[in-house]
């Protein structure tokens, strides 16, 4: 399954850029605005819920292009990690931050999470877009809680409705897709280690925050 989303992602790298990048026509920027808004607020809601992010370190794990990343590197994080299994999303990345003047800030892996070594603890986490791949959730979950020292952000899909079918039939056939309502959400994290844990509904998923 790992290969199938890295491959899926490698192929989808610049398609996937233009969304954040604000480079489309008329007509992307329509799609986005109807079916990708959630994209757009989970990004804004991730930065805000970091800041103040100076002096703060940070681990973007499925960092895809690199948007989060040199966000927070840009507001004044004092380092961010980033890691993914998409070799075309990393290349992506590693441009971003070196045009932005942070590829001192930012470092860029290529790997799993899951299995690989992390380089030390940090104070915020960020996981975005990529509960949607992952089969088993509750061991990942874990791991982030156990290297994470202050809020970890999430994103979870939300099933049911037309946002939802539209996204099975574009990836049929290319990756697994999974998705949660609010009860699944919080039954993933009973018995795990937190202060407090927020559910909020933004149309096309849940945005999670986790309190330590």
């Amino acid at each position: 399954m790992k290969k199938a989303v890295s491959a899926f992602f490698d192929k989808y790298a610049v398609d996937f850029n233009a969304i954040y990048g604000g480079k489309n026509g008329v007509f992307h920027n329509l799609i986005n605005e109807c079916f990708r808004k959630a994209m757009k607020l989970r990004f804004i809601k991730t930065i805000e819920g970091c800041c103040p992010v100076e002096g703060k370190t940070v681990i973007d794990i499925g960092c895809g292009a690199g948007h989060y990343s040199v966000a927070l590197a840009k507001a004044g994080a004092l380092r961010v990690y980033g890691i993914d299994f998409a070799q075309g999303m990393l290349d992506l990345a590693g441009r971003s931050a070196a045009q932005a003047h942070v590829d001192h800030i930012c470092t860029f892996h290529k790997g799993d999470f899951t299995t690989d070594p992390i380089p030390g603890d940090f104070d915020y986490a960020v996981l975005m877009g990529l509960m949607d791949y992952i089969r088993e959730p509750k061991a990942l979950i874990q791991k982030v809680l156990s290297i994470t020292k202050s809020k970890v952000f999430f994103s979870f899909p939300a099933g049911g409705g037309i946002l939802a079918w539209q996204r099975k039939l574009r990836y049929m056939n290319r990756c697994d897709l999974f998705f949660y309502n609010k009860e699944q959400i919080y039954k993933l994290f009973q018995g795990m280690r937190y202060k407090d844990l927020v559910v909020e509904d933004i149309g096309r998923d849940f945005f999670v925050t986790v309190l330590l």
